[in-house]
């Protein structure tokens, strides 16, 4: 090698360690093993707890639509129908406004003339279809079909309104735990209407619209008749003898055409004979209505609807006040007893609730004074109510049933039993009792 080459060579070694040197701290990246700290970052592992979202178990909560209590109502008449019916579809409002986590269905104009073909427990069987877990059967008319229905399906709770079939002391008796009986005191309604009646008539006649005759429709009849003798006998001081008081029975709770008497018919009859005032049994409006068109023609004719707190809407100058249910508390009752599992076959027949009869939270029954009412009786009518608050009871001897024969001797009190199965009208009263 010569020598020029040899020193060529010497410079290449020295400048490639100088490289060499100055390159060897960069190795301290070495550390990179250290980015195992990258394990790190497998904290998105954590989204692992995604697992946790089991959770969404607790959304199982939106079984909250399988909360809803959902409960049936089968009414006989029209849900509208200012009367027994839309009493009954308002105390379901009553219920969805007042119980959390309930939802009303319901099929109205449940009666073989609306419905020809069908029974109240078919129907029944629809409202359990679309989630009922509790029903109503409205009326009376719908008793065996209640009974069915309450056999049929024991998992199901069942309110039958004026029923007698789980009241122990009753003729009708069968022990069926998952059915109820509730019917408000209208004895009471009845016999404040049969006193605001006799302390308006002029003509000491009084027409009574009459539904179908059973024994709810003749013990109510007959207490508007003991309302009104009580009141022109102790208020007016005048002769029982000399009121008169006329039942008229139309066949069913409302016109049927080509089936029931026609109630506009009947209420012409009651004006044109001498009456004036119409009360009402049945479930609509037509005396109200009859007394207003009469009125209007020059005479003076008042009346007294039935059943439903709005009712005098229907004609308010010729209406004396009506005598409604308030059936919203007790079904409540009722539906939250099922809700919550406390739930106990019952028999109910509810008085008012005599601090406030028209205590839409608390009374099973009330009495709404009309706008036809005059100042003068107001007074009386009031002393008339605290007088049965007080005790009064119109169902004392004696008391003779309308053929004659005795029903109650002397300071005799009727019985419940008694006066849920009155078998006739009583004496004094005209019309038929069968």
């Amino acid at each position: 090698m010569n020598k020029k080459l040899a020193w060529t060579v010497i410079a290449l070694l020295m400048v490639m360690a100088l490289v060499l040197s100055a390159c060897q701290p960069t190795p301290e990246p070495v550390a990179p093993a250290a980015p195992a700290e990258p394990a790190a970052p497998a904290e998105p592992a954590a989204p692992a707890e995604p697992a946790a979202p089991v959770e969404p178990a607790a959304p199982v909560e939106p079984v909250a639509p399988m909360e809803d209590f959902v409960f049936g109502l089968l009414l006989v008449g029209p849900y509208n129908d200012k009367g027994y019916s839309q009493a009954h579809y308002e105390a379901g409002e009553y219920i969805v406004a007042n119980v959390p986590g309930t939802k009303m269905i319901y099929l109205d104009k449940v009666n073989t003339a609306d419905r020809p073909g069908t029974t109240a427990a078919q129907l029944g069987e629809e409202l359990i279809q679309q989630g009922a877990k509790l029903v109503v059967f409205n009326s009376d008319d719908m008793k065996d079909d209640a009974v069915e229905f309450t056999k049929n399906h024991p998992d199901i709770f069942v309110i039958h309104a004026s029923g007698d079939t789980v009241w122990a002391d009753g003729k009708n008796y069968q022990p069926l735990a998952n059915m109820a009986n509730l019917m408000g005191g209208m004895e009471y309604g009845k016999m404040i209407g049969g006193c605001d009646a006799a302390l308006h008539t002029q003509t000491g006649s009084i027409g009574y619209l009459g539904p179908l005759i059973n024994e709810e429709t003749r013990r109510l009849a007959a207490s508007a008749y003991l309302g009104a003798r009580y009141c022109w006998e102790n208020y007016l001081e005048k002769d029982p003898a000399d009121l008169k008081f006329r039942v008229t029975w139309i066949g069913f709770w409302f016109n049927i055409p080509g089936f029931t008497e026609d109630p506009t018919q009947v209420a012409n009859e009651f004006i044109n004979s001498g009456v004036d005032v119409i009360m009402s049994g049945i479930d609509t409006t037509e005396g109200l209505v009859e007394a207003r068109k009469a009125t209007g023609e020059g005479k003076q004719i008042f009346a007294v609807p039935y059943d439903f707190v709005g009712a005098c809407d229907e004609a308010p100058d010729v209406c004396l006040g009506v005598p409604y249910f308030n059936w919203g508390p007790s079904y409540s009752r009722y539906v939250m007893s099922a809700m919550d599992g406390t739930w106990q076959s019952a028999f109910e027949w509810m008085s008012p609730s005599w601090e406030d009869i028209n205590d839409h939270d608390k009374s099973a029954i009330g009495y709404l004074s009309g706008p036809g009412m005059s100042e003068d009786v107001k007074p009386l009518l009031d002393q008339f109510i605290a007088e049965l608050a007080g005790g009064l009871n119109l169902w004392t001897g004696p008391l003779n049933y309308q053929d004659g024969t005795e029903f109650l001797t002397e300071g005799q009190v009727a019985t419940e039993v008694e006066i849920w199965y009155l078998p006739q009208l009583v004496e004094g009263m005209e019309g038929r009792s069968e």
